[in-house]
């Protein structure tokens, strides 16, 4: 479905049945709503699931101020918006990657809003880019070493309505302070990230801060795990909320 917004019309896709729990995925950057594609027939089983392409990403459309609307702070007003038309009132939170900066973002603004979190490959400083390549690449040798098949990446993952609207999006990182709101995590979060990610740095003091913040470091996983290793991306996952639902 599509939904008008401040400034811009969202593409929203949801699954599952509404009796469940909602689950809001945040897609890594440069990815649309389909990097989740694999994962979300399993995620069905326990959550009813939404998913929405960011303004300037994927089927959304570009924004009508680059300046003032590619901004966490907006994309976190846009999740609030597509909570509300579908009628719900507080969701749980899954992303990947520069997803989970908007997510974190969304998740301290909005903590009314999120019953929890799992934030991977969190960082709340300057991404290393060469450096998760290098580690993504490490991560795949090992998986290929002993025999861990690859899956293929979902079709059309980063094909995006307005291509030059991407990088501006992506830039929304700059805007802002993301070490400023870890505080505001009150929710039980999960932190997912990979052994050979240099996100792991900010993802094991991220942890560090909170006793309500849980690290798990994914063995042989770089800095993509629903792509790279979407099976144990998805055991962790689930095995954290069998967790809180065992009163863990």
């Amino acid at each position: 479905m599509y939904l008008e917004v401040t400034g811009a019309t969202l593409y929203v896709e949801v699954d599952g049945s509404n009796s469940l729990p909602a689950l809001l995925l945040w897609p890594p950057g440069g990815c649309n709503l389909r990097v989740w594609d694999h994962l979300v027939p399993n995620l069905c089983a326990r959550f009813h699931v939404i998913r929405i392409d960011l303004r300037g990403l994927g089927q959304s459309s570009a924004t009508e101020d680059p300046e003032t609307q590619y901004t966490f702070e907006q994309y976190a007003e846009d999740a609030c918006a597509v909570l509300d038309h579908l009628g719900i009132t507080a969701c749980h939170v899954w992303s990947q990657s520069w997803g989970s900066r908007p997510a974190m973002a969304f998740s301290a603004l909005h903590p009314d809003r999120v019953l929890t979190a799992a934030l991977y490959a969190a960082n709340v400083d300057m991404p290393d880019v060469e450096a998760q390549r290098s580690g993504s690449k490490l991560a795949a040798d090992r998986r290929r070493e002993d025999g861990i098949a690859t899956m293929p990446s979902p079709d059309g993952f980063q094909v995006h309505r307005s291509a030059d609207a991407v990088p501006l999006a992506m830039q929304a990182m700059r805007k802002f302070t993301l070490a400023d709101v870890v505080k505001g995590l009150t929710m039980p979060v999960l932190i997912g990230t990979g052994e050979h990610d240099p996100n792991l740095i900010s993802s094991r003091a991220i942890a560090a801060s909170a006793k309500n913040i849980e690290l798990v470091v994914l063995d042989r996983v770089g800095h993509n795990g629903i792509l790279e290793y979407p099976e144990l991306a998805l055991d962790t996952f689930f095995s954290f909320h069998d967790g809180l639902d065992a009163g863990g």
